[in-house]
């Protein structure tokens, strides 16, 4: 497969499941609230928020790359078991 149609794949498969959606979703907000009430100082604060900003929209379109590329999916099996457990 070539370069190109593995980053369409990468782009168009999504494999981020609802809880991980929502966390990567939520954390951003989470820690500039904590950096904004001094709670977290900007020597952690800005690295972490740099990083979530950038899961952020992997949130919204439910696809990550990163995810893609290593073969990690959070998403539930068709068969109703969870990734990383077997059926029994």
């Amino acid at each position: 497969m070539s370069l190109r149609q593995t980053l369409i794949n990468a782009n168009t498969t999504s494999d981020v499941g609802r809880w991980d959606r929502g966390v990567r979703a939520l954390l951003p907000f989470v820690l500039g609230g904590l950096w904004l009430t001094g709670v977290l100082p900007a020597v952690a604060a800005i690295p972490l928020l740099v990083f979530t900003v950038m899961l952020f929209p992997t949130s919204l379109t439910g696809a990550c790359s990163i995810c893609h590329a290593t073969g990690i999916s959070t998403l539930p099996e068709q068969d109703g078991s969870r990734p990383g457990r077997t059926a029994a």
